[in-house]
């Protein structure tokens, strides 16, 4: 722990000396005033690049396996974040505290 400590201030200070590049004046007027751009579902992009037969099945095949991996990581975030045994053990120790 005390190693930590000692070399936090050291990885700080050599962050803090990391050159960043220069963004000023990349960004014309017109597109830092363009209004922003429609959320819509992905499926309708894919169907839309189909029709204009602009889509590569790699493609598509790709989006659609992230797809699925960032909806089977969501599904995992939903359950609970405690479990019913430790819930169950931190509910006793507040009954036990409140008796």
């Amino acid at each position: 722990m005390r190693l930590i400590l000692a070399v936090l201030p050291l990885i700080i200070a050599l962050s803090a000396c990391a050159e960043f590049p220069a963004l000023d004046g990349t960004v014309s007027p017109a597109q830092s005033n363009a209004p922003v751009p429609d959320l819509v579902p992905i499926a309708s992009l894919i169907q839309q690049a189909n029709a204009d037969g602009n889509a590569n099945t790699l493609v598509e095949a790709a989006i659609s396996a992230h797809i699925a991996n960032l909806r089977a990581r969501a599904s995992r975030l939903r359950g609970p974040v405690i479990t019913t045994s430790a819930s169950a053990r931190m509910l006793r120790g507040v009954q036990a505290r409140a008796q």
